[in-house]
C-alpha cells in the first residue's frame, strides 16, 4: 500500500544520516544514497498511479469518544452514505502529528483530499450531496441563522472539553479508558504508547486546554448559559431548536456535543461502546454537575435523549 511505502521511505530518510556517520561513507557515497532515495520516492509515486492503493472513497478518522466526531458521524449516518471509520487512540494524533479529529479523507480517482474540523466537513457534505440526495440532505443546509448557532455550539463543545478534562485527568485509568486504551478497534501499538506516555500527554493537555480552577469555572458558566437559553427556546414544544419544522444539523450538533456529559446509551451508534464512561464511574464532582444540569435544564436534556432514541439506535 502507498501509505506503508511512504512510511518506510520516511523512516529510511531519518536513518540516512546515521548510516552515513556509522559507516563513514564518503561525500560521493552520500550523494549516491540521496539519489537512490529520490529514485525510490519517484517509484512510490509511480506505483500509486499504476497500481493505486485500494482505499475507501470516504474515510473518517476519529477518536471514538469525541463529541465533535459524533456530530459528523451522525450527519453522515443520517445521509445514508457509505464510509469507513478509522479510530485513533486519545490525543496521540494531535500531539504527534498535529492532526485533530474528525478528519474526512475523500478519494476522487487518484486524488486524495483531507478536510478537518466538523463545520468544514458538514459544508463539504452539503455541497457534495445536496443535489444528489435532495430532501435527504436538506437538514445540512447552512442558513445564516444555523451557521451563527453552530458557531456558538462549537464554543460550547470546547468548553465541555475543558469541563471533562478538569474532572477526569487525575484518574489515570478512567482517562485511558475514555481515550480507547481498552478498545480492540484501536491498534495495540497506539494503546501501549499512550499508556506509556500518559504523564507527558496529561501535562500537554493541561497546558493546551488551560485546565485550571478559573478556566473550569468560566467553562461551566458558558455551558450553563447555553443550556439555559436552549431550554428556554424549547419551552414552546418546538421540534427544532431554531423553530424549524424538522430537525437540522444544529439540533444534531447540540445533541452530539451534549452527549459528552449526558452519555446516552446510543452515543456513537455502537462505535463508541468500548470507550463510554457511565455516570456511576465518573468522579463525584463530575456526577454532581451532570445531575444539576439534568435537573435544571429538563427540556434540553429531554430533547437530547429523545433525539438519540429516535435516530441513533445501533
Amino acid at each position: 500500500m502507498t501509505g506503508k511505502r511512504l512510511f518506510i521511505h520516511s523512516v529510511f530518510l531519518f536513518l540516512l544520516p546515521i548510516l552515513v556517520a556509522w559507516y563513514g561513507i564518503s561525500v560521493a557515497g552520500a550523494v549516491v544514497l540521496v539519489m537512490l532515495a529520490l529514485a525510490w520516492r519517484w517509484m512510490i509515486t509511480l506505483s500509486g498511479i499504476i497500481a493505486p492503493e485500494k482505499i475507501p472513497d470516504l474515510e473518517l478518522e476519529t477518536i471514538a469518544a469525541s463529541h465533535f466526531v459524533e456530530k459528523v458521524r451522525w450527519c453522515m449516518d443520517r445521509l445514508g452514505i457509505e464510509y469507513s471509520e478509522r479510530q485513533w487512540v486519545g490525543v496521540l494524533g494531535v500531539f504527534s502529528m498535529g492532526r485533530s479529529v474528525p478528519e474526512l479523507k475523500i478519494r476522487t480517482g487518484l486524488v486524495r483530499s483531507r478536510i478537518g474540523n466538523s463545520p468544514e466537513i458538514l459544508r463539504y457534505l452539503w455541497g457534495a450531496y445536496a443535489a444528489e440526495l435532495g430532501d435527504r440532505a436538506r437538514f445540512l443546509e447552512p442558513t445564516a441563522e444555523r451557521l451563527a448557532l453552530e458557531k456558538r455550539l462549537d464554543r460550547y463543545g470546547r468548553d465541555l472539553q475543558v469541563w471533562v478534562y478538569y474532572h477526569v485527568l487525575n484518574d489515570r485509568k478512567l482517562t485511558q479508558h475514555a481515550w480507547g486504551c481498552n478498545s480492540p478497534s484501536i491498534p495495540a501499538w497506539q494503546r501501549y504508547l499512550v499508556i506509556a506516555a500518559f504523564p507527558v500527554l496529561r501535562a500537554l493537555l493541561r497546558k493546551a486546554f488551560s485546565i485550571t480552577e478559573g478556566h473550569y469555572a468560566k467553562a461551566v458558566q458558558h455551558i450553563e448559559t447555553l443550556l439555559a437559553e436552549t431550554d428556554a427556546l424549547l419551552a414552546d414544544g418546538r421540534v427544532s431548536i431554531l423553530g424549524d419544522e424538522s430537525i437540522n444539523y444544529v439540533d444534531i450538533t447540540f445533541a452530539a456535543l451534549s452527549a459528552l456529559w449526558l452519555q446516552p446509551p446510543e452515543f456513537g451508534r455502537g462505535k463508541a461502546d468500548a470507550v463510554r464512561v457511565d455516570r456511576q464511574r465518573a468522579p463525584a464532582a463530575m456526577r454532581a454537575d451532570i445531575e444539576r444540569w439534568v435537573e435544571s435544564y429538563p427540556r434540553a436534556s429531554g430533547f437530547i435523549t429523545a433525539l438519540y432514541q429516535s435516530e441513533r439506535q445501533a
